[in-house]
């Protein structure tokens, strides 16, 4: 795993109009809370967040956040984006405890999907559900992301939560709080055009049926 450095500053001014006096300075409001410390207020440099968050691994990274001459392992909890602008508003970091299991979000990587035997042989495509999953594990054990294997699946399979295979040390946070182990991550189907199409074909079909069972019984009698 990459390690990934940010410089802060602490901030004694709040409330909104500092705020707003920050980010016209081209520095971000932040926060960093947990580990049964203080939460304490920060100031953070607009672009070279940005350009960390360039990098998908920096959402699911443990990070070492510089405070002025302080140093403390944390990870990104929350970010406020502006709704239409490229900016950030705000970002939470949380500290971690190296004896504490965390609860994150990590991207999933779908792998092998030209390779899939539903759409090689089968003439399928690939839906995805879930994008990310949330897990559960010690810091050390976080994983950057996780691979979904998807060379196996044919023609109308799917890949459940049930079926992905996790690093050691790590689980499933919804299947820890009693979630649906058969909720479906991926699918494997028919494009919707060519769905459509045989679903057509097969209401045609059973009409001719049914007309055909009608049409019988009248043969007969004649």
């Amino acid at each position: 795993m990459q390690a990934y450095e940010i410089k802060a500053e602490a901030r004694t001014e709040l409330g909104k109009g500092a705020s707003r006096r920050l980010r016209r300075s081209g520095r971000i409001p932040g926060t960093v809370y947990g580990a049964s410390k203080d939460p304490q207020s920060i100031s953070l440099s607009h672009d070279e967040v940005l350009h960390q968050l360039d990098r998908e691994a920096f959402y699911s990274s443990v990070l070492t956040l510089n405070v002025d001459s302080q140093s403390e392992q944390v990870v990104v909890k929350d970010l406020q984006r502006h709704p239409y602008k490229p900016d950030i508003l705000h970002i939470d970091f949380q500290r971690i405890d190296e004896k504490q299991k965390i609860t994150m979000r990590v991207p999933l990587h779908f792998i092998n999907e030209q390779q899939c035997v539903g759409v090689k042989s089968g003439g399928g495509v690939i839906s995805r559900i879930m994008t990310e999953l949330e897990i559960s594990c010690l810091p050390g054990d976080l994983p950057e992301y996780i691979d979904v294997d998807m060379a196996d699946l044919e023609l109308g399979d799917s890949v459940h939560l049930s079926d992905i295979v996790l690093p050691e040390g790590v689980e499933i946070y919804a299947l820890l709080s009693g979630g649906d182990a058969s909720a479906s991550v991926a699918t494997v189907s028919l494009p919707k055009g060519i769905l459509e199409e045989e679903e057509e074909e097969e209401a045609m079909e059973e009409g001719l049926e049914e007309m055909e069972a009608e049409e019988t019984p009248q043969e007969e009698e004649e």
